[in-house]
Parts: C-alpha cells; sequence; structure tokens
C-alpha cells in the first residue's frame, strides 16, 4: 500500500514538474505565462526564486503586481502599479518594486505588459531553476521516468506470466 501511494506521488509529482517546465519555457496555455523571479526587488510580497503565473488582461489597475518587458532587456520585471497616467496621449503605468525605494525610471506601456501576477509559489522557481540543467532534468525528470518505466515494464511482464500460468493451468 506504501509503495503504490509513493509510485502515484512520484508520478504526480515528476507530470507537474514536466508540465511547470514546458510552462516556464513556453506559454503552454494561450494568455497565462510562467516565470521564475530573479531577484529581490518585489520582496516580501513575492521572495526571489518564486515562480510567478501571469494573466494577460484587458486593463490593469493601481496595486496590481505586473510582470513587463523593458527595452533593450531579455529579462521580464515583476512590479507593483503605482499609479497610471497619459504619455504623449498613450496610457502608461508607473511601477515601483515594493522593496526598491524609488520607482522605476521608465513607464510601463500597456504593450509590454505580458500579465498580472495570479499566483506566487515560493522556492519552486529554485527547483524548476535547477530541472533545467543537464543533472537536474536527469534527476528530477529522468530517473522518476525510469523508475515508472520499471514498475509498468514489471506490471506488464508479471501480467504475461500470470496468463500464460493460467493457460498452462487449464
Amino acid at each position: 500500500m506504501f509503495s503504490k501511494i509513493l509510485y502515484y506521488t512520484l508520478v504526480t509529482t515528476a507530470f507537474a514538474l514536466v508540465l511547470l517546465l514546458v510552462m516556464v519555457q513556453t506559454s503552454l496555455i494561450p494568455g497565462y505565462q510562467a516565470r521564475i523571479v530573479q531577484s529581490g526587488s518585489m520582496e516580501p510580497a513575492i521572495t526571489t526564486g518564486s515562480l510567478v503565473v501571469t494573466q494577460q488582461e484587458e486593463q490593469y489597475s493601481v496595486d496590481d503586481v505586473i510582470t513587463f518587458t523593458t527595452d533593450g532587456s531579455d529579462i521580464p520585471t515583476t512590479h507593483r502599479i503605482m499609479s497610471d497616467g497619459l504619455q504623449q496621449g498613450e496610457l502608461v503605468y508607473y511601477t515601483k518594486g515594493d522593496a526598491n525605494n524609488e520607482s522605476d525610471i521608465e513607464p510601463v506601456t500597456p504593450g509590454q505588459i505580458l500579465g498580472r501576477v495570479i499566483l506566487s509559489i515560493p522556492y519552486l522557481g529554485y527547483l524548476l531553476d535547477f530541472a533545467r540543467q543537464p543533472l537536474g532534468f536527469v534527476l528530477l525528470i529522468g530517473v522518476p521516468a525510469l523508475m515508472i518505466f520499471v514498475e509498468e515494464a514489471g506490471s506488464i511482464v508479471r501480467e504475461f506470466r500470470n496468463r500464460k500460468k493460467e493457460q498452462s493451468d487449464e
């Protein structure tokens, strides 16, 4: 009984890790993205190493925590909207990290926003970042997958032996 619980826990965990890895690498579900927080600018609300899930929305409000891109950077930023306004007739958002003393220099346009943070899971980003490395992938995905394969292959072999035994008993 304990081994079955352990087995199904392992299967579920490995599947969840693979799904989260795919979400971090791609936009698996349209309108949603998963990102790993690389800095402490939003602490204590969102800690370094957290996994954040964002959802694209039509509008954003003051106090929303958003993830956005900035010109010239491939790494998105997750900060809180402090206020909004118009700049050259276009809506812009003024943002600031909770742990930062000053607001961000450049305002954020709606086109730069990847989405509003709807979920933050502390420390899970560290695990996913490790799983993206070759050794981490082998340990966290490959080994459980191999264990599942061996268990299923053993079940198939046992079933064939049982059928063969039943046929020989007849």
